[in-house]
């Protein structure tokens, strides 16, 4: 089954315009729960931690446990995971809704450090300084600095994302995020019911690709939010830019961090936050 079949669903509507009420199809985006597991451990004693889950839109569900593990710094490296499957001994309503990330027998893991992570990644709101140092202990090396924006460039972006995003454009019920490289070209789109999984399957995919993420742009069709933020530096991706608002905790980090933070980017304009000039 491909991608944009899993992640759309038929159903029959009460359409009611002017008055009067008709039968008809309509396609819903598809929203199902992923737990992500972890195997760990000497090839004679595997061990599995249940790590997290997700409500997500199938599809591309490898990379976004690759992603999620790298962002939230569960893994140094994707060298570190050996392959990333769907788990088949499971119960039947939770078939091709489970996955297994395999990590390297010499990996050592500490489940305690990633409780620690886990909870600042998500206290963004009660311990912003706490969590903005946790961001640049993940981040193993500085961004590269983006220099200054052409305006060209940065408004024919969202017109761009528009018209890839197919999935959108039949249920109107996802968030999108892509990869531009510096001439505004697209080289990865996902989209997702959850904005921060699709920031996940496109850092997992440029990841199990082995690309260079210093040179490229991540567009994201909501706001730009610390999570979201974080991700986008953690990943070593030096400019950001948002449909929508950043917050101010997203803005600090992306001050700190020399990421350049483009907010309310429309086809005509757009507020500079941080960087690029």
């Amino acid at each position: 089954m491909s991608a944009e079949r899993a992640s759309v669903s038929s159903v029959r509507v009460h359409r009611v315009e002017g008055g009067r009420r008709t039968e008809a199809d309509d396609l819903l985006v598809t929203e199902e729960p992923l737990e992500i597991r972890l195997g760990h451990g000497p090839l004679d004693d595997r061990q599995e931690i249940r790590l997290s889950v997700t409500m997500r839109t199938p599809g591309h569900d490898g990379e976004l446990a690759l992603g999620f593990l790298f962002t939230e710094g569960l893994i140094a490296s994707p060298d570190e995971v050996v392959r990333v499957t769907v788990c088949a001994n499971v119960k039947e309503e939770e078939r091709g809704n489970v996955v297994r990330a395999e990590l390297r027998p010499d990996v050592v893991v500490d489940p305690s450090r990633w409780q620690r992570n886990f909870y600042v990644t998500s206290s963004c709101g009660v311990c912003g300084k706490s969590s903005i140092e946790a961001v640049h202990v993940l981040r193993q090396q500085p961004l590269r600095p983006w220099g200054v924006l052409d305006p060209a460039v940065i408004t024919a972006l969202p017109g761009r994302l528009g018209d890839a995003q197919t999935v959108f454009r039949r249920t109107g019920g996802l968030h999108a995020a892509a990869l531009f490289d510096r001439r505004g070209g697209l080289v990865l789109l996902r989209e997702d019911v959850g904005r921060h999984n699709a920031v996940d399957k496109i850092i997992g995919a440029a990841l199990h690709a082995r690309m260079d993420r210093s040179d490229q742009m991540l567009l994201v069709s909501g706001r730009a939010g610390f999570e979201l933020v974080q991700k986008c530096v953690v990943a070593g991706i030096p400019l950001m830019a948002a449909v929508g608002a950043p917050s101010s905790l997203a803005l600090r980090l992306a001050q700190e961090s020399g990421l350049t933070l483009v907010g309310f980017l429309r086809s005509d304009r757009f507020n500079l936050y941080a960087g690029g000039v």
